[in-house]
């Protein structure tokens, strides 16, 4: 079974305020972004990708190690569930059976949450941070059609209405994630 990973980073990030955006701020020395990127790459997945939207991202992508695909949301402004659906074709185009979905404003989802919730065999397997949900997300390929394909709700739809596809998945680290100037305060 073939499991990409997928970081969805084609948000506008408009409650952080000021430049530059959330996902290339810095944060103890690593962008936002690089930070998640490192936690996905290092979750040694089948394959890695990233779907971008407003932010060019193009300058730490190349700086991580491996052949990291780079999926272009042109609707990214219709909300999170288009970078999902272009996430599940990529992974289609590419032959995975799953793909494990994480946000890229979240730098403190670790390897190990990533890897974990890959390992899942369910059609949904939800990352849980002491019993919150949160991400990473996998998604089995049965699931993909069920998607939305607009909206500001990936896969959550889905889970409320199919709750029996859903298996949480316990992780270490934190689903926290980085919206807000304050935000990045609290975590440097």
């Amino acid at each position: 079974m073939s499991t990409g990973g997928v970081l969805l980073a084609a948000g506008a990030g408009t409650r952080f305020e000021g430049p530059p955006h959330k996902l290339l701020a810095d944060l103890d020395g690593q962008s936002v972004f690089s930070r998640a990127l490192g936690s996905l790459v290092g979750a040694s997945l089948d394959a890695v990708a990233v779907v971008t939207g407003a932010v060019d991202i193009s300058g730490p992508v190349a700086e991580a190690s491996g052949g990291i695909a780079v999926i272009s949301n042109d609707r990214w402004q219709s909300g999170i569930a288009s970078s999902v659906r272009c996430a599940a074709s990529w992974a289609a185009q590419h032959g995975h059976d799953a793909i494990v979905v994480g946000l890229a404003d979240q730098p403190f989802v670790t390897s190990a949450a990533w890897q974990t919730v890959a390992a899942s065999a369910a059609p949904i397997a939800v990352g849980t941070y002491g019993g919150r949900r949160g991400n990473p997300v996998r998604l089995a390929r049965e699931v993909w059609p069920l998607l939305p394909y607009d909206g500001d709700e990936g896969a959550r739809t889905v889970m409320r209405r199919f709750p029996e596809f859903v298996v949480p998945v316990a992780c270490e680290g934190s689903p926290d994630d980085i919206d807000t100037v304050e935000d990045l305060r609290r975590w440097s």
